[in-house]
Formats: C-alpha cells, sequence, structure tokens
C-alpha cells in the first residue's frame, strides 16, 4: 500500500460525570446488575484459545466480601511454556506486520472502549477492585482510552525519527521488536495499568506474557476480551493469572525473556531484577527492565499557601480510592501558623466522608482490595494509636465483618522519621508533621531525606521564592511534581507518570519514553556510489 500513514492526532478522553438522570449512569447501573447477578469462570488465554487448568481460586468484592464474582483457573510451569511457544509462534507475523496494522488495533480497543465497552471495564472494576464510579471512569476508561490514542502516535513518531543522510547515500532506522517476549506483571489498583503494560511493547512489534494481579483478575479478563473483540492475532498477549513463583519463576527462567514491564511493589521488582541477573547467562541479549514500584509521596505546604487548596489536596490526595495509588499523598509537611488554621476544618472534613459499597453513588470512599492488605493497614493505625509521639485527629477505624473497610485517618506526629512518615502503607492513612515557620528550608531538605522513594510530591505556596526553592532542593524528591496541586491524577499526554530511587526507573508511562525501550534499532546505511577501488588521494606520489 503506497501511502504514509498518520495516527490521528491524540486528544483525551472527556470524563462522564455520572450525575442523577443521565444516561452513563442508568447504563452503568444496568451493567452492575448485570455483572452482579453471575459468576464468571475465567480461563487462561493462550495463543488465542481458553485454558482451563482446574486449579482456581475465587474473587469477591472487596467490599462485599461475601458476593462472589468469578473465580479464575491459575497457571503453572506447563501453562508458561505453552505461552512462550505461543508468544514465540505469534512473534514473526506480528512483528512484521506494517506498524499502522498494528496501531489499527489499538486504536480500534481504544474506541470500543470509549463506547460499547466503557461501562463493561467499569463496572468490572468497580466490583473487582472497589472503585466509585469517577475512579473507575478516570482509570478503566479515560485513561486506558488515552494510552491506545497516545501510545500508537507515539509510535508514529518514533518510527519517524531518522538520521541524516548525505548526498550519495541513505542512512534510515528499522525500529526492531525485542527478539523475544516480554513479560508484564501489572498490579490490581489501576485497571489502566493493567491495560498499558501489556499493550506498549505489542505496539512496537512484541509479544507479551501477562500476568495481572491476583486482586484484578476479574476486570483483566474483560480487558483480553477488548483485545480480541478489536482483532488482537492470537498470541501476541498471552493472559496468565496464577502466583508469582508458579508463572513468575518460569517465565524468568525462559531464554526467550527479553523485556519486563513491571508495576508493583519494590520488593519484588529488586526480586525479579536479581533473578534476571543471574539468568543473563541463558539470555539471547539483556532484557530490558522497566519498573514503576511504591511511593511515599509528599504534600508540602508553606506559609503563603492557599488553606483551601490544601485541605482540599489533602483530603482528596491521600483517601481518593482508599489511598491505594502509588501516587497518593501520605505524608505532609505544614508550617505551623497553617495548621492552626486547619486542622480542625481538615478533622472535620475527614470525618464526614461517606464510605460504603461502590454500587452506591455517594459514596466518596470504598474498601481496601483484600484481608492481607487490610490486616496491614490496621497494623500500621495500632502502632500509630499506642505511639506516644503520634495522634490520631479522624479516622483510626477498622471493620472486616461486610467488607474491608479502613475509615480515612489522619495522624499528626512530633517525630519527621514516624513509621508512617517513613514506610509505603498504601492504604487511607495520613500522617502530618509540623514544623516551626522559620524551618522552610532545613524541612525540604528533611522531606527529601525521609523516604526510599521518589514518586510524586506536591508544594503549596503562593510566594514564587519559596516555589522555586522547594523545586531546588526537591528535584531529586519525585518523578512527578505538582505545584499546587494534589501529587495524584496524572493524565497521559500532559504529565507522563513514573519516579525514580526506589520508586522505579522512571521510564514514564504514556510517554515515547516508554515505548522506546520496547525497541531495537537496527541502523542501515545504503551507498548509492560506493568507492570501485581502495587507495586513497593521500596515498599518490605528486
Amino acid at each position: 500500500m503506497n501511502t504514509i500513514f498518520q495516527v490521528p492526532k491524540p486528544v483525551n478522553e472527556p470524563l462522564l460525570g455520572y450525575a442523577p438522570g443521565s444516561r452513563e449512569r442508568a447504563e452503568l447501573k444496568g451493567r452492575l446488575a448485570e455483572l452482579r447477578g453471575q459468576v464468571t469462570d475465567i480461563p487462561l488465554i493462550i495463543g488465542g484459545k481458553e485454558v482451563r487448568t482446574g486449579r482456581t481460586a475465587d474473587i469477591y468484592a472487596p467490599h462485599e466480601n461475601k458476593k462472589l464474582l468469578g473465580r479464575y483457573h491459575k497457571a503453572g510451569p506447563a501453562e508458561v511454556e505453552l505461552a512462550v511457544k505461543a508468544a514465540a509462534a505469534a512473534r514473526n507475523t506480528w512483528g512484521r506486520m506494517p506498524w499502522h496494522a498494528r496501531a489499527a488495533v489499538f486504536l480500534k480497543a481504544g474506541e470500543l472502549l470509549a463506547a460499547t465497552w466503557r461501562q463493561t471495564l467499569n463496572a468490572a472494576t468497580m466490583l473487582g477492585q472497589s472503585k466509585n464510579p469517577c475512579q473507575a471512569e478516570m482509570d478503566s476508561a479515560c485513561e486506558l482510552v488515552d494510552f491506545y490514542r497516545f501510545n500508537t502516535y507515539y509510535a508514529e513518531r518514533i518510527y519517524g525519527q531518522q538520521p541524516f543522510s548525505p548526498s550519495g547515500s541513505w542512512n534510515y532506522l528499522d525500529y526492531r521488536p525485542l527478539e523475544g517476549f516480554v513479560f508484564a506483571v501489572t498490579p490490581f489498583n489501576f485497571t489502566s495499568i493493567a491495560g498499558n503494560l501489556p499493550t506498549a511493547p505489542a505496539i512496537m512489534g512484541n509479544t507479551v506474557i501477562w500476568k495481572p494481579a491476583s486482586t484484578a483478575v476479574y476486570s483483566a479478563y474483560f480487558l483480553m476480551k477488548l483485545w480480541q473483540a478489536a482483532g488482537l492475532p492470537d498470541g501476541v498477549i498471552n493472559m496468565l493469572p496464577g502466583s508469582g513463583a508458579e508463572v513468575g519463576g518460569p517465565v524468568l527462567d525462559s531464554p526467550d525473556l527479553m523485556g519486563l514491564h513491571f508495576t508493583g511493589s519494590t520488593g519484588v521488582f529488586n526480586g525479579m531484577w536479581r533473578t534476571i541477573a543471574g539468568n543473563l547467562g541463558r539470555y539471547r541479549g539483556y532484557p530490558r527492565v522497566v519498573g514503576e514500584t511504591g511511593g511515599k509521596d509528599f504534600i508540602f505546604a508553606h506559609s503563603s499557601c492557599d488553606t483551601e487548596a490544601l485541605k482540599c489536596a489533602i483530603v482528596r490526595g491521600a483517601y481518593e480510592y482508599q489511598g491505594q495509588k502509588c501516587s497518593a499523598a501520605s505524608r505532609a509537611y505544614i508550617p505551623r501558623p497553617v495548621w492552626n488554621r486547619i486542622k480542625d476544618d481538615l478533622a472535620a472534613q475527614i470525618k464526614g466522608i461517606r464510605m460504603g459499597p461502590a454500587e452506591d453513588f455517594t459514596n466518596f470512599m470504598n474498601a481496601v482490595i483484600d484481608k492481607r492488605a487490610f490486616d496491614e493497614i490496621k497494623g500500621h493505625i495500632a502502632f500509630a494509636k499506642a505511639a506516644p509521639d503520634a495522634e490520631i485527629l479522624a479516622g483510626g477505624g477498622c471493620d472486616d465483618s461486610e467488607g474491608y473497610f479502613i475509615r480515612p485517618t489522619l495522624i499528626e506526629t512530633t517525630d519527621p522519621g514516624f513509621r508512617t512518615m517513613e514506610q509505603e502503607v498504601f492504604g487511607p492513612v495520613m500522617t502530618v508533621f509540623v514544623y516551626e515557620d522559620g524551618e522552610f528550608e532545613e524541612t525540604l531538605r528533611l522531606c527529601d531525606s525521609t523516604s526510599p522513594y521518589a514518586l510524586t510530591g506536591a508544594i503549596f505556596a503562593q510566594d514564587r521564592a519559596a516555589i522555586l526553592k522547594a523545586g531546588e532542593l526537591l528535584e531529586h524528591a519525585a518523578g512527578n511534581f505538582y505545584i499546587n496541586d494534589k501529587p495524584t491524577g496524572a493524565v497521559v499526554g500532559q504529565q507522563p507518570f513514573g519516579g525514580a530511587r526506589a520508586s522505579g526507573t522512571n521510564d514514564k508511562a504514556g510517554s515515547p519514553m516508554n515505548l522506546m525501550r520496547w525497541t531495537s534499532p537496527r541502523t542501515v546505511k545504503e551507498n548509492f556510489v560506493p568507492p570501485a577501488g581502495y587507495k586513497y588521494a593521500f596515498m599518490e606520489e605528486k
């Protein structure tokens, strides 16, 4: 086909409001009822075929922990071997497919998701991951649509980056897929991440083995069906839910592994990287390792800040989706005069937050993901309750009798190294350290050095000099840095997302930087007029 293809210029998918009486509210409630009324049997998908192992695990709604949504089949070493073969079989045809044909599959997936599949993914995310309609809409609909629109556009831009060619020759870069499969490991907290980590390498011509989090297999299954509906060829993405040991171990041991695309805990990522390093002798080359891991994200207030904006950022940044975001604010540094003005009202706002099932649209918060998370967060709160240098100003209640509910919790501490100021809690817990008004720069340095993470952070100030000083002293403390805004809610195409230090490799999902990791360029030079003799001019006597 004699044409130079151009991906449509991407625009961010508009966020639907789900107001009472709206069409989208009625559609979403209807889809929620349909999914609640059935128990979904979820197989593995290998080479486009459904594989049932008989080793199953049940899926329950976190906010209604006796409500069975489905059960999924678990993969093991034998299924990993099948998936490796399926990925290898698909690699030649998929990798050699014209780039615009691959892009078309995911552009179509984006348009299907924006229309007929929207409420299926939203409802599955609300039920399986306990998100309210706003959080689900931002995640499983809008952000994922954006990934497909922007990543295909970025792929075109990458392929268009070509070297200079002087007269007499033609130089170009051939952007090859990697010489093996990519292992995508995705977390429970964002359906959009689960929908992006396998597909970003696939857009660049790679085949993928995908292990979704066990606590998010429900929405993952519908993602797989969406890609199939968009025309994704068999074997390009192979879905293998199961335990990390039974799936991850055999995958990392495969000689065909050439990439890891990971979002999850820092500890797990470090372990996988060590395994890959120990296996270097068996791989064809050095696997690409891309990871986004933990965060201990901060809000830092200056005495000149807008106090109403600060309070809103704390409530939304810390407690939306129960604090289960890598970017969620979990520590704050506030000058004493500001704290004295906002403390009582902030605590009152937090105490007034409505919490309950995701299907009740009046709730701001829902349940944490499972019993294990519930117990870990409850342990942090119990520690704070017993500590002499901390005080719980709001929340602290935990109840798992019907769902895994933890009240939004606000802690004030006099110790800047207090456990919940340093350790990732991954729950609805915000800890505040109050600093003296004249210790702004000293406390900025403290903020920078307190945590090993460097994912997101925010400065609240009206004083421009204070903003500049914060940007300078916190230069490496956050890969996504916000000025007078909460440190959550990065938008594809606007704020490429990722952090450094213990927060990951900072390869910026939602940008060309990430897609470049999934290609291996080959330089090609064609000489139109090659020399006919080997002698150079300097070799002549006269």
